[in-house]
């Protein structure tokens, strides 16, 4: 009496079960990342060019880079990207196709930057972008408002003179008129 390999694991897992033991969990399964791009896929240069060629303008279209593998059956074409305010950015389309098969399709296209693409600084929230001079500029304007707004009597220059120095006022003179 013989027994497949998946009876044999269902009757160890059914006899854990009862034990009240649990069998460890599967580890997931990784996806490995080719070596070299699918021979096919990496001969299909003119049917990712025809494929930008849809959604870009031939003059924007440069030199081919290479084919860069991304899973089985799965191979990323680049070119350089000639569009201007793009210097140093890659064009790519990526084609794939079914198993046992010879005609590849393309999937995507896009424009990724290389290593040496010009990109925008790193996104700081508004707190952070604050430098000290624009804090103080921002006091001297709010302390600025405080003195031209008037007090409950009046004579907001008058406050603001008392509260700076020696409690004459501006000139002495506005001292004795009170």
């Amino acid at each position: 009496m013989s027994t497949s390999a998946t009876e044999s694991s269902e009757t160890v897992s059914a006899a854990a079960a009862a034990d009240g033991t649990q069998s460890p969990a599967k580890a997931p399964r990784r996806v490995r990342r080719p070596s070299k791009p699918d021979a096919v896929l990496a001969a299909a240069v003119e049917t990712a060019r025809a494929g930008l060629l849809e959604v870009v303008p031939a003059e924007q279209i440069g030199s081919y880079i290479g084919a860069f593998p991304d899973a089985e059956r799965l191979v990323t074409h680049r070119f350089e990207s000639l569009r201007p305010g793009y210097n140093g950015w890659h064009w790519y389309a990526t084609v794939a196709r079914v198993p046992r098969g010879k005609a590849a399709t393309v999937c995507e296209v896009g424009l990724l930057p290389s290593e040496h693409a010009v990109l925008a600084p790193e996104w700081l929230p508004w707190s952070e972008r604050l430098r000290p001079e624009d804090v103080a500029a921002e006091e001297a304007a709010r302390a600025a408002q405080e003195r031209e707004q008037p007090d409950g009597d009046g004579n907001a220059a008058d406050d603001a003179a008392d509260s700076a120095g020696d409690g004459t006022g501006q000139d002495g003179a506005a001292q004795e008129d009170r």
